[in-house]
């Protein structure tokens, strides 16, 4: 590739063979930035650490970065955190934090360069001061088969919090590359390491050909001093403002360019005319601004069997700008239901012709997937389809779907391989911003699908694929075919029981759902009756009540009546005693008058007063 020519041209030029060493360092060096804080940041988020352990692992990390504490002291301070951690829980969670976060971080330039020596057949091996669960998926993903790092003692299962000695670090990265200079028989003089920094020195002096990437400021003054030669990468790292802004006018462009479209359906009434022109006006615009070329090869085969159903390996979100750009007219697509939510966009793509799909249903799928064939046999369009089903985090080929091969046979029409080298390196999986590259494209020779067969259809899409490997230079990494084979049919038979048994779960959910709904009107009806049953006592014991009532007011008041007279009777004794008294009083005899000095006057005394 154009692009990458004068960063492999010294590789290029050198020997073949495994005796040549390729170290390289992991951070800033194959990444931008430091995957140790991508770690930090989610273990925070997560909430693994609480505030007293981060407040000490950042000073930790600070006594460190001073001087002021060695590599091994600091990575045992900062493991003990893990102690007690299952291991296998960890490398999930490493596998997920490099495909969300630490995947896009890689250089495209250091991996041109690893995959420049990888095709000389040199020895490349990652030697880092990272521990495992940082570097592997790199490693994995990058095709590096060696690997020497930090690792942490792991017993039964769980981590202990303790490092295992030596760590590889300083010296230690020396030690791991003479343990391969021994045992592979590498000529040291004529290999390389490259390193971002100056910690790196030992090892970087221990090479015939140390080579900073991106160096820091005192590995840059000691390269300078020494006539190293030095290479800056900037196509990762933090965007810019302006960077969002043309990310946002591209997206913006395809809103434009339809609405550009509209005269041209005034005027003809085509639809089809109408999307040939907007989606040449969003192609030519979007490269203009992002700054996308293409480096076309068979161009021709894109032109020389249409309709036909092009598939393509799916790295970016970039391929909506490559796809129109090299294709032009006369095209549908297919995408994922996800991409009907994205505001304005979503219509947009719907209007331009694309299919979106259910990725999670397959009878969803294969229904979709009919009016694509009107739209090949009726209507001329050509179909295009990622049949890795969804975007990879590297330029790794993923296994291949058959619903783009079964589509072609179905319309009897051709599949035409377009093999995306780096798309990647636009905006890789999870980057919203486009940066400009230039993007290898090999447009493949048509394959026949007139003879091809359902029974038959893995061995179909396995030569499909290897078309693919062979161009992308992946072979090597692939399994035998008897092995691919193997494997494809027995993923499309577990694939084929699962949907049996998604139907099976189905049916039976449809039948307990009316079963569930049956005993849902037998419980409304017996309780409406049990209702009415309720109603009907209700009324007889609030009758009974009534009665009883009655009975108690009849009771009550004759009590009260009986209480009254007793009372009224009571009250009445002291007038009847008071009067009888004063009846005696008057009749009194005379006699008592005389010998009394005073005249003795008894009062009248009425009844009402002896009562009060």
């Amino acid at each position: 590739m154009d692009l990458y020519s004068k960063v492999i041209k010294e590789v290029e030029a050198s020997p073949e063979g495994p005796q040549i060493g390729a170290f390289f360092d992991f951070d800033g060096t194959v990444i931008y930035g430091y995957s140790a804080t991508t770690y930090l940041r989610e273990q925070i988020k997560r909430g693994d650490l609480a505030p007293r352990q981060l407040v000490e692992l950042v000073k930790v990390m600070t006594e460190f970065g001073l001087g002021n504490m060695g590599f091994s002291a600091m990575m045992t301070a900062a493991s003990q955190y893990l102690a007690g951690i299952n291991e296998d829980d960890y490398l999930d969670f490493a596998e997920r934090l490099y495909t969300k976060h630490i995947a896009k971080l890689i250089y495209p330039e250091s991996r041109a360069l690893i995959e420049a020596h990888l095709r000389k057949g040199h020895t490349v091996a990652l030697i880092s001061a990272a521990t495992p669960y940082q570097v592997m998926p790199a490693a994995r993903e990058l095709g590096i088969e060696n690997v020497h790092c930090t690792h942490l003692e792991v017993v039964g299962g769980k981590f202990t919090g303790a490092v295992l000695k030596p760590t590889c670090y300083g010296m230690g990265k020396v030690d791991a590359a003479e343990k391969m200079v021994e045992e592979r028989g590498i000529d040291i003089h004529q290999s390389y390491f490259y390193s971002d920094s100056d910690e790196d020195i030992q090892l970087l002096e221990f090479v015939g050909k140390p080579r900073p990437l991106n160096p820091n400021k005192r590995l840059r003054r000691i390269a300078k001093g020494r006539g190293w030669p030095v290479q800056d990468f900037n196509s990762r790292g933090k965007a810019s403002v302006f960077d969002y802004a043309k990310t946002f006018a591209t997206q913006m462009s395809m809103v434009t360019s339809f609405a550009a479209g509209l005269p041209i359906y005034a005027l003809t009434g085509s639809m089809n005319k109408t999307r040939n022109f907007s989606t040449s006006l969003f192609a030519d615009t979007a490269c203009a601004l992002t700054g996308i070329e293409l480096d076309v090869e068979g161009e021709e085969n894109a032109w020389a069997h249409r309709p036909c159903v092009f598939v393509f390996n799916h790295q970016s979100q970039a391929d909506v700008i490559i796809l129109p750009t090299l294709l032009r007219r006369d095209l549908a697509g297919v995408g994922k239901k996800e991409i009907g939510n994205v505001p304005v966009l979503g219509k947009l793509m719907q209007l331009g012709g694309t299919v979106l799909i259910d990725r999670e249903n397959s009878r969803s799928a294969m229904e979709a997937m009919k009016p694509l064939v009107d739209v090949l046999q009726k209507e001329g369009r050509s179909v295009c389809i990622a049949p890795e089903g969804t975007r990879s985090t590297s330029t790794n080929l993923g296994r291949f779907k058959k619903g783009a091969f079964h589509l072609a046979m179905q319309a009897g029409v051709p599949i035409v391989p377009i093999v995306i080298h780096n798309a990647i390196d636009v905006a890789p999986r999870g980057q919203y911003v486009f940066r400009p590259a230039t993007v290898k494209v090999s447009v493949l020779p048509a394959v026949d699908t007139s003879q091809w067969k359902t029974e038959t259809m893995n061995q179909h899409v396995e030569q499909v694929r290897d078309m693919f490997l062979i161009e992308l230079d992946q072979m090597r990494f692939q399994p035998s075919r008897e092995e691919s084979l193997k494997a494809a049919e027995s993923a499309s038979r577990i694939r084929s029981k699962a949907r049996q048994h998604a139907l099976e779960i189905s049916e039976a959910q449809a039948l307990t759902d009316k079963a569930d709904a049956a005993a849902e009107a037998a419980n409304v009806a017996q309780a409406k009756v049990s209702a009415r049953n309720k109603s009907e006592a209700a009324k007889k014991q609030a009758a009974a009540v009534k009665r009883s009532a009655r009975s108690v007011v009849k009771q009550q008041k004759r009590k009260l009546n009986s209480q009254a007279q007793a009372k009224l009777t009571a009250e009445r004794k002291p007038v009847v005693a008071a009067s009888k008294e004063v009846s005696r009083a008057e009749s009194a005899p005379r006699r008592g008058r005389r010998r009394s000095s005073k005249k003795a006057t008894v009062p009248k005394v009425s009844a009402r007063t002896l009562a009060e």
